[in-house]
């Protein structure tokens, strides 16, 4: 598949969510994030207006997260995260569902969790991502996951948090692409840590995943194609 380093670059949610990190690594993020012209930065909710400070006057978006890690929180608390992300400067929402309810079989209350969130977002024109947390998933509730997230007005669903014991895996990703139409797109999140992968995870579909290691994927981007 022909691709060129911008390509790649659009691809990037470049991730600041460890919880070690300081103010010094988290501006120092965002100028990479600048550097390389990826499509947004993930920081933690306290960081979006710091981000949008700092992002004004490039392309790169402002996600961050609801629910995170665990997804367990009321409907009720996602909505208000939801709210004050939008607020701060949110344009992006990386949303994980109700783990344990989907487990459960509990659909009704997974869709309906979903949808309270997606509403509060298309309301302001902002894109909701669904994480489903795939390693605690089998393949029957990864489709029914999908299904749920695309009926509840998600705009994507994404494999994991990162934070999870696995990450993203490319038979995974070719199961979520099937279980949704074209009108949901994909994210990857946890191991896309070099170039290869993430021209993997870009052949099964996914234009989206969430990177630490953004400088060496782009890097090597640039040296093995010429480009800059």
């Amino acid at each position: 598949m022909e691709y060129t380093c911008k390509d790649i670059a659009k691809m990037i949610d470049h991730s600041l969510l460890r919880p070690e990190l300081t103010n010094e690594d988290i501006v120092k993020g965002f100028e990479t994030a600048k550097k390389y012209n990826v499509a947004t930065v993930c920081c933690w909710p306290s960081s979006v207006a710091l981000a949008k400070k700092h992002l004004e006057g490039s392309s790169v978006k402002v996600t961050t997260i609801v629910g995170f890690p665990n997804g367990y929180n009321k409907t009720e608390t996602k909505v208000f995260e939801a709210e004050q992300a939008i607020k701060d400067g949110a344009v992006e929402l990386d949303m994980v569902i109700n783990i344990g309810k989907l487990i459960s079989k509990d659909f009704g209350y997974v869709k309906s969790d979903i949808k309270a969130v997606a509403d509060v977002a298309h309301r302001e024109n902002v894109l909701l991502k669904v994480i489903l947390e795939n390693h605690y998933l089998t393949d029957e509730l990864i489709e029914i996951g999908c299904k749920l997230a695309e009926e509840a007005g998600a705009d994507f669903v994404k494999t994991s948090t990162g934070f999870a014991a696995s990450g993203a895996t490319i038979e995974d990703l070719e199961l979520m692409r099937r279980s949704v139409s074209d009108k949901v797109q994909i994210k990857a999140a946890g191991g896309v840590r070099d170039l290869d992968m993430a021209l993997k995870v870009r052949e099964v579909g996914c234009t989206r995943f969430g990177a630490t290691r953004t400088e060496t994927i782009m890097e090597d981007c640039y040296k093995r194609s010429g480009q800059k």
